[in-house]
């Protein structure tokens, strides 16, 4: 296995169905051995943050809704699974489900993306409030926030599976 295949292979999933982030990172030369997450986040971020605008939309779109209708099928990939599931997501009530669901709807008529929140450390609660409080957000300063949060969550996948430096 080439170190490139190898690095695909371990951190090429960290933005959600999206390696070409990862790809780009390599072969530009910004990440180097030994890995280590911060290293790795910061050449990853680069690339997307040099991403054309309806790249970085296409990043947003790759996520799914939170307790969505791939969620309810079983088809989140495994870190999406996880990460709801941590939130809570998936022991929802009727009731949680459908407000849920209703602004699911509702924020991706207003934005054309899905709305996405690194729902770590955060229960069903906390992304309902940002959720409400979001969906007012202006277009420019929601796209903002929503790639913030796509480099959070990645930066978070990383730290689960790269180490980070030790001090000397």
């Amino acid at each position: 296995m080439t170190a490139r295949s190898s690095f695909l292979s371990q951190c090429g999933g960290v933005f959600e169905h999206s390696q070409w982030i990862a790809e780009r990172a390599f072969d530009s030369g910004a990440v180097y051995d030994p890995l280590r997450a911060g290293a790795v986040h910061a050449a990853l971020c680069a690339i997307f943050r040099q991403a054309t605008q309806e790249e970085r939309r296409d990043v947003l779109l790759a996520h799914p809704d939170l307790a969505g209708k791939l969620a309810v099928a079983g088809e989140l990939t495994v870190e999406s699974k996880s990460e709801q599931a941590g939130a809570g997501l998936d022991r929802l009530s009727e009731a949680e489900h459908t407000e849920f669901t209703r602004l699911n709807s509702d924020y991706m008529r207003r934005f054309g993306f899905p709305f996405i929140i690194a729902v770590k450390g955060l229960g069903k609660d906390d992304i309902l409030n940002a959720f409400r409080t979001r969906i007012s957000n202006s277009e420019d300063e929601e796209f903002k926030t929503a790639c913030a949060q796509v480099e959070k969550i990645a930066k978070l996948r990383l730290e689960a599976i790269l180490p980070e430096q030790r001090p000397r």
